[in-house]
């Protein structure tokens, strides 16, 4: 396309194959036209780039090609790479360029079929599309990407669980009377700092003493990998310390914890373990009058959709309808 802008200069918009878009602004309308037979040259000439199907490279090259270019500087970059792998030799290793919707979704069905969760199988889909449009965003590619169409699976919304003050005492009770089957010193700390301050177990355990400051922690080994700073009380702040100087750093003690687990009566979903401890820090957060984007911050959430999970805590989460809507302030004549 060519046209004529509002200051009299002319634009070229030229778009000779999919996701390759050229456009450029010159002084006539003569050199456009000069500039757009040239590009349409450049393409009709390049075998490679009129038939994608010329492109003979595995789907194995390209994730191998991805990882060099992109996937080493992911924080599970290579964890990521290995799955990739897997999942192109379970797809037989096609020629990348001839991968299509249909095999994907039939190699899907059959790991539905042997119990495979949907989430697992939405992380296949994920990290393989993403490895296509980064390739293309890069201009490695020069088709679309084949799964681009493809729709996740609907993934059951887990159980929320968090543990009652009850249970709390009672974890820490079991956690008192641990010494005959874990001698973990640092597991009560690393219970309470969860507890405290909703962090993950991981997080909980890469705390040092760099990190305890001014009656706050700072997470640095994230999920998404931001750094986050939650306050603490001045009382865990200075045992942490102590327990630093007395005890060395933390190591791990999810065994530990699993252990102490087993020997309450608490009852969790499958998976959850450790996990408890940040929804229950969350969950009372809001039931004690917390505020959501607040706990957003504090959990580190990307998206308050996540952190709405909790919402109906709230007290009188309901209620504010009635209290803040606008016909609360006027009246009707």
């Amino acid at each position: 396309m060519i046209k004529q802008k509002t200051n009299g200069r002319w634009l070229v918009d030229i778009e000779p194959v999919k996701g390759k878009r050229f456009r450029k602004t010159f002084d006539t309308k003569a050199d456009c036209k000069r500039y757009e037979a040239l590009i349409l040259a450049k393409f009709s000439n390049n075998d490679e780039w009129v038939n994608p199907n010329s492109d003979k490279r595995s789907l194995v090259d390209i994730v191998d090609l991805w990882y060099q270019l992109h996937g080493h500087t992911l924080k599970d970059g290579s964890r990521r790479f290995q799955a990739l792998v897997r999942l192109s030799n379970a797809l037989g290793n096609p020629i990348a360029s001839r991968l299509t919707s249909a095999i994907f979704l039939l190699y899907r069905n059959q790991r539905t079929n042997l119990g495979l969760k949907p989430k697992t199988l939405n992380n296949e889909l994920t990290y393989i599309r993403a490895v296509f449009n980064e390739l293309i965003a890069l201009e490695q590619l020069n088709y679309a990407n084949p799964l681009e169409k493809v729709r996740p699976l609907k993934v059951p919304e887990r159980e929320l669980t968090w543990l009652n003050k009850e249970e709390i005492n009672e974890l820490f009770a079991a956690v008192n009377e641990r010494s005959n089957y874990s001698k973990n010193p640092h597991l009560q700390l690393l219970i309470e700092i969860c507890l405290s301050t909703g962090a993950r177990w991981s997080e909980a355990e890469s705390l040092n003493p760099s990190l305890v400051k001014n009656n706050q922690v700072t997470f640095v080994d994230t999920k998404n990998g931001k750094a986050r700073t939650v306050p603490i009380s001045e009382d865990l702040a200075n045992r942490l310390h102590k327990h630093w100087n007395e005890c060395g750093p933390f190591t791990s003690a999810i065994g530990a914890f699993r252990r102490v687990l087993d020997k309450t009566g608490i009852e969790l979903p499958e998976g959850q373990a450790t996990h408890v401890l940040r929804h229950s820090f969350a969950s009372h957060f809001v039931m004690n009058g917390g505020n959501i984007v607040t706990l957003q911050r504090i959990l580190g959430h990307s998206s308050v959709k996540t952190t709405m999970r909790y919402a109906h805590l709230c007290p009188d989460f309901l209620n504010d309808a009635i209290k803040y809507n606008p016909m609360s302030i006027i009246g009707l004549f």
